[in-house]
């Protein structure tokens, strides 16, 4: 634990499953809490999103009662993840109502069997500003890191207005893009409101820099290679860039990791699958992530233009940035601060002419990204919120 910070208790309101492959905030945050000696109780998804009989909601719901049945579990030493089960019809106000009486009582009773006293309530998620109270906490805390409302299957006015109320009521905001600052503290006040972007386990992702073996699954797949880690969902991924430079640099192998409809099942990728030079291997466990970046040219950050990626700050940017690998990304706002660090494309055929000057180049200051990447790691993030928090 850090010498300034007294032992806390957190409880943390989700957006995702403790178990998902791609860790993000709410898992690195929680875990980095408890390994500072902090008793962190993580609350999984509540659904936000009304499920479909796609097969991948269908697998998410049974696993969801597995979890469920099993009650709270313990994770890792100091954090404990409890899988709530509510009705997902969040677009009508009864049915909100009736979870959150449901879940308040199975919440208090975790707070006295884990003496989880006198909690700060984080969140993520804006719909639970009843439960935050519900637990009696010394701070309320809203950590905005995406515009949720801009989700697909969302109901997107039912959103704003509870996270409109919830705002009026947080002791402290954090967010991570400075348009996600700009709403938030409008409501929530600018004294209140704190900018803190994204950041990155240096010290996983520098392992790329080291002598890792190349993973089978790429050993035959010739070079230059476009790297691409993350959710492939069309809302947060340009599969029209993809398949247009696949088409027309067929010399160039895309390398495409992660889960399929990641938050909107109904992506479909078959106009991907066709084509011979792109190279879809699915999810990778977190642990592997920099032995297959090592071995990519140019690793990509291609979103589209909406108003979603308008308000995220990518993850992937400073992960990207601690292997030393050349970073091409879409001029999206939240980027605009740090365009010295990578090359930044409007059109589409502005990425093929970046893409084949990063190749020609070969090298980028490597010691400005050191100095940048260090200055955005998760211990330097969670040293800066505590401060606020103390205050």
């Amino acid at each position: 634990m850090n010498k300034m910070e007294d032992q806390r208790n957190f409880f943390i309101f989700s957006t995702a499953d403790w178990d998902n492959p791609f860790w993000t905030n709410k898992q690195h945050t929680a875990s980095r809490l408890a390994k500072r000696g902090h008793k962190v109780f993580y609350i999984e998804s509540l659904g936000l999103r009304q499920p479909t009989l796609k097969a991948q909601d269908l697998s998410r719901i049974l696993r969801r009662l597995k979890s469920f049945f099993k009650g709270a579990r313990q994770v890792q030493e100091n954090v404990w993840v409890y899988s709530p089960i509510v009705i997902p019809l969040h677009r009508y106000k009864f049915v909100r109502i009736l979870n959150k009486v449901l879940l308040k009582g199975i919440l208090l009773f975790y707070k006295r069997k884990f003496k989880l006293n006198d909690p700060i309530a984080w969140t993520y998620n804006p719909m639970v500003l009843e439960l935050m109270e519900s637990l009696s906490p010394s701070k309320k805390v809203y950590h905005s890191v995406d515009d949720l409302s801009a989700s697909p299957g969302i109901d997107s006015q039912a959103l704003k207005e509870e996270e409109a109320r919830l705002l009026k009521k947080m002791d402290v905001v954090f967010c991570t893009s400075k348009n996600l600052y700009n709403h938030c503290s409008k409501i929530a006040g600018k004294e209140k409101t704190h900018y803190f972007s994204n950041v990155v386990d240096y010290e996983h992702f520098s392992k790329a820099k080291t002598d890792l073996a190349q993973p089978k699954e790429l050993k035959n797949i010739p070079h230059p290679r476009l790297g691409f880690v993350g959710a492939l969902s069309s809302y947060k991924v340009d599969f029209d860039l993809i398949k247009q430079v696949a088409d027309e640099r067929p010399d160039w192998h895309w390398i495409l990791i992660g889960k399929v409809g990641e938050g909107q099942p109904e992506t479909t990728i078959e106009d991907l699958q066709h084509r011979p030079n792109i190279h879809l291997l699915g999810p990778k466990d977190y642990k592997d992530l920099p032995q297959y970046i090592k071995y990519f040219d140019v690793c990509t950050i291609p979103c589209p233009k909406n108003d979603y990626t308008d308000s995220m700050f990518p993850m992937k940017f400073y992960e990207f940035m601690a292997t030393e690998k050349p970073i091409i990304a879409k001029n999206i706002d939240s980027l605009s601060d740090v365009t010295h660090a990578h090359f930044s494309y409007s059109k589409d055929s502005d990425f093929i002419e970046g893409v084949e000057s990063i190749l020609s180049k070969k090298s980028h200051d490597i010691i400005v990204w050191q100095e940048l990447v260090k200055e955005n790691t998760w211990e330097t993030r969670l040293n800066k919120m505590f401060k606020v928090l103390q205050s």
